[in-house]
């Protein structure tokens, strides 16, 4: 009944015949319980090193029980004081170990799999405690895009800031537009660039995933603290300080006539001033005047910012 306290089958059998019979001898108890003389006397000393027993002066000494109820719950008061004290211990281990991790383990892992990478990506974010910067650019894993916004989104709700350069190619359509757009609703800060160079995740400014193999059986890197990680934080800063902010102010757009979506559309497809001049049998200073009162109107500040606002608003078709 007592193992749980440290109390061994021969202990806690010669604590009982005390019980039964208090003030024997320590050869009375070796007769009546059968167990060797030096272990009779072994025992009784480790009992009164647990409170159970009182050794009496007298000669010969006689031992005594101390009452259950007292003496079991001082032991285990005293059991869950070292359990506190091994706790402690635990934690000063555990600050050595992942400070010799932190020293010892290499700053480049590699993750296999697409599977695996979905995981990866996800643990890395649910840590996360302030910020979370990021590239997004296809190619994507189709399993993990649904669990990505999942994660992002109940993230984001926490208290943490998602910080996301958009490649163009990345709202190439209605639903890439549509699901970005929910992502700013519930607080994402967005921008986007032509011609993203990778891929990107970082974590906290600690840890950043890079992922180098696109195919099926993606393969990432994991960067920790070092002069690599700098330097993708810098690549990200800069790719951010050069990107057109995604969104302009949603205001309504009820007063753009077709010539103007028409405007829209080659603006969106990147053609100049004097080839939508042409197209639109215009001169140059008309596409620029009604460009400029088009932008204003969709809240934007470039021109590609007004052509996403127009998709979005479902100006395009």
């Amino acid at each position: 009944m007592l193992d749980a306290l440290g109390i061994t089958a021969p202990q806690e059998e010669l604590y009982q015949a005390l019980l039964r019979r208090p003030e024997q001898t320590a050869a009375a108890l070796t007769e009546g319980s059968g167990q060797p003389a030096t272990a009779v006397r072994r025992h009784l000393q480790e009992l009164q090193d647990h409170g159970l027993v009182i050794r009496t002066p007298t000669r010969p000494a006689t031992f005594r029980p101390a009452p259950p109820d007292l003496a079991i719950s001082v032991l285990a008061s005293s059991l869950h004081q070292r359990i506190d004290e091994a706790k402690l211990a635990a934690a000063e281990l555990t600050a050595l170990w992942q400070q010799g991790r932190i020293e010892h383990e290499p700053p480049i892992q590699i993750v296999q799999g697409a599977d695996a990478n979905i995981r990866h990506f996800q643990q890395v974010q649910r840590s996360t405690r302030s910020e979370v910067l990021t590239f997004d650019m296809p190619p994507y894993v189709l399993a993990g895009v649904p669990a990505q916004a999942e994660v992002q989104l109940e993230l984001m709700a926490k208290g943490v800031t998602y910080r996301t350069v958009y490649d163009r190619t990345a709202l190439a359509t209605t639903e890439q537009l549509e699901a970005a757009h929910v992502l700013n609703r519930r607080g994402e800060k967005a921008r986007v660039v032509d011609g993203l160079p990778l891929k990107l995740l970082i974590a906290d400014r600690t840890t950043a995933l890079v992922p180098f193999v696109l195919a099926d059986e993606r393969q990432t890197l994991v960067l920790k603290a070092s002069p690599l990680l700098d330097g993708l934080l810098a690549l990200f800063e800069s790719q951010w300080e050069r990107g057109t902010p995604l969104w302009g102010s949603g205001r309504a757009a009820e007063d753009i006539s077709e010539e103007d979506v028409r405007l829209l559309g080659f603006a969106a497809a990147g053609h100049t001033d004097e080839i939508i001049a042409r197209r639109l049998g215009v001169n140059r200073r008309t596409v620029e005047r009604r460009m400029r009162r088009l932008m204003d109107r969709l809240g934007a500040r470039t021109r590609f910012q007004a052509g996403i606002q127009a998709a979005r608003l479902g100006l395009l078709g």
